[in-house]
Order: structure tokens, then sequence, then C-alpha cells
């Protein structure tokens, strides 16, 4: 008599981690909610695909630089959407393609998936081609957008700071791009745009790539400029927003945004490539690392675009 009980509790804990990994991010929903800036979804049609791109625009009096946000391995959620937002509040307008776009179930979108491991397993599998074309829908939308100043750059995290630096290998007319946490990819020598990264210290993964890359860019004289935050955990921007977020990983979130608002606010118009500069390490309270972050889908994908 006891098994039907067991099993009816085992059901009900199993639905509710569920319930809780779905709406994990309800504090980004409710700070989107709250803002007073202009929000609207704008399809970006390339050959015969259409994507869906979020946009944001800022409450300002004169033409603004504009960014490519490319989300994380886990599709255009709350946070990416509230990390666009938060961009534009500082004076930006930015272009976010769900590049999932069709390829959930019943043609949907990020927001059709059923559970975050089906959203990861989606945006692992999609093709580096088509990921490409979809940025350059978005890239080519941002530059011609009226109230733009005619400056774009790329900006990504996680699988989507891979993205960013494989995008720049292919787009010549960037400004800049920000690497959040990705790796670099295998040929850097077609880059013009000088990049930044972003980098945690307790995510030995990715931070064993970064010599490997500062080498790269140095050799092939392109202008490479990446920051370690000791003590923060990979996906710190999302994990240090949250209300549970450690105070390293809070630490790294609030220098990582500032310095990314500072960078884009002195872009140039034109890409200027040089040697890159040695690693810097921020320093920041030592904290175990979080329990659960972000990861790209693979590191042989970061070249691929």
């Amino acid at each position: 008599m006891r098994r039907p009980v067991l099993h009816f509790l085992a059901l009900a804990l199993s639905l509710g981690f569920a319930s809780t990994s779905l709406h994990a991010q309800d504090w980004a929903k409710a700070r989107l909610e709250a803002s007073p800036r202009h929000h609207e979804y704008v399809p970006l049609k390339h050959g015969d695909r259409t994507v869906q791109a979020f946009v944001v625009y800022p409450e300002v009096k004169t033409k603004a630089p504009a960014i490519v946000l490319i989300h994380e391995i886990f599709g255009l959620s709350d946070w990416a959407k509230e990390m666009a937002d938060e961009l534009a509040g500082q004076g930006f307008i930015v272009v976010a393609p769900d590049l999932l776009t069709g390829f959930g179930p019943n043609n949907g979108g990020s927001d059709s998936f059923a559970s975050m491991d089906a959203t990861t397993k989606a945006v692992s599998g999609l093709d580096a081609t088509v990921v490409t074309a979809d940025l350059d829908a978005a890239a080519d939308y941002a530059k011609k957008i009226p109230a733009a100043n005619g400056k774009i750059a790329v900006a990504g995290f996680c699988w989507g700071g891979s993205k960013t630096f494989a995008f720049a290998t292919h787009r010549k007319d960037l400004s800049a791009a920000f690497v959040f946490y990705g790796s670099g990819p295998s040929d850097v020598t077609t880059i013009t745009a000088p990049v930044y990264g972003f980098y945690a210290g307790n995510d030995a993964r990715i931070g064993a790539t970064i010599p490997a890359t500062t080498d790269a860019m140095k050799a092939a004289g392109k202008k490479y400029d990446p920051v370690t935050y000791e003590g923060a955990g990979h996906g710190f921007m999302r994990a240090g927003e949250a209300p549970d977020a450690s105070p390293a990983n809070k630490a790294a979130r609030e220098q990582g945004f500032t310095r990314l608002v500072t960078l884009i606010k002195e872009m140039k118009s034109a890409p200027v490539a040089s040697n890159a500069t040695h690693n810097k390490t921020v320093a920041a309270k030592k904290t175990a690392a979080p329990k659960s972050q972000c990861h790209d889908s693979s590191m042989q994908m970061a070249g691929s675009m």
C-alpha cells in the first residue's frame, strides 16, 4: 500500500523541481516587465528563413551605437532579454536574435521548449552556417536602424561568447566584439575588430584556452584584451544578478558590466587591430564555484562559423 504513495510523492517532487527549473528566471522577467524602455519583436528575413529578434531602444536624444546580443546555450531566455534591456538603459540599441526561431516544437522558438535540457540540446545542434546568416541579418538590421549611429558591436555569453568570437572572424564592419566566457576560434587571422574577453577565475575549462588564444591573436596582430575575474564562476553575468548570487559572482557581474559599458562608449567607427595585451586578472572574493552555471556546446563548435 505504501508504493503508490511513494510513487505519487516522487512524481510531485519531480514536477516541483521541473517547475523551479523552468521558472528560475522569474526575477529577470519581473525586471524586464518593469522596464520603461521600448521593446519590440522584429522578423528578420534572409533567404527563405525568418528569424525573430528582440529589440530594445534606449531613452536618448541622439543616435546610439547598436549591439547584437548573442544568447547563452539556454536560448533567448528572460535573462537574455533583461540583459538586452539593461544595455539599452545605458544608451545603446540592442538587437537580440532568437537563434532557435523555427526549430522548436510547432516551429516555435526558445520559449516553445518544455525543458531547459531540450533547449540546450537544440542550441547545441544548431547549424553554424545558419547561425552566421541569422547574425548577419541582425547586424544588417542594426546598422540600418534610423536611430543608430552606424557603429555596431557584438556581445555574447557562454555558447554565445564563442559564437561572438567566431562571428568576429566573419563580419568586417564590427566596431568591437565582447566575449563573455567563450572560447576562441582556431583561425583568428580574418578578425578586424578589437576583441575584449570577460572570463571567470573558477572556470578552468574556458580559462585553459586563453593562453593559446592570446598567442594566436598576438601572432596575427589583432587586439585582444582578456580580463579574468577571480573567484567568479562560468556564467557570472547571469548568476551575479540572481537573488542568491555569491559575493564573487556579484562583484564580477558589476565589474564586467561597468567595463562593457565603458568600452562600448569608447568604440571607434573604424575597426582597429593591434598586438594583443597580456591577460589581466581582477581580484574578487574567493568563494566556491556556484552549483549551476552554463556551458557552450563543445570546444570544436567555437571555430566552426
